[in-house]
């Protein structure tokens, strides 16, 4: 029986940040993991990558007997994926629920500038 993904339950998740080609299928995914960032796709991470167009993303599983891939296109918003180039973040659950939700990850910062009353 196929198991299916819990995200509450995953040990790591890792965004690739920036823009990956989503042509590329199961096997180019997990090379990059492997080549680019020295990490193990095999391992029990999921592991999220972004094409051009912020409405989309694709991630791999690997499930102990074979990968999962999943796609998802947003019909109304978008995401907030962090565009540095050739970096991968380690993910909190709630960050990751905070990017599937459309909600930025990156910490929030509130400038005042001075003499402005808050």
């Amino acid at each position: 029986m196929t198991k299916l993904l819990n995200f509450t339950q995953l040990q790591q998740v890792y965004l690739v940040c920036g823009k990956t080609d989503l042509r590329k299928g199961i096997d180019g995914l997990a090379t990059i993991v492997q080549e680019e960032f020295a990490l193990d796709p095999f391992s029990p991470a999921l592991f999220l990558f972004c094409g051009t167009r912020k409405d989309r993303f694709k991630a791999i599983f690997w499930e102990g007997d074979g990968f999962v891939l999943l796609y998802k296109r947003y019909e109304s918003g978008h995401l907030q994926w962090p565009r540095t180039a050739a970096e991968v973040r380690q993910l909190t659950t709630q960050q990751l629920q905070w990017l599937l939700t459309g909600l930025t990850i990156e910490p929030s910062v509130h400038r005042v500038k001075p003499g402005q009353m808050y």
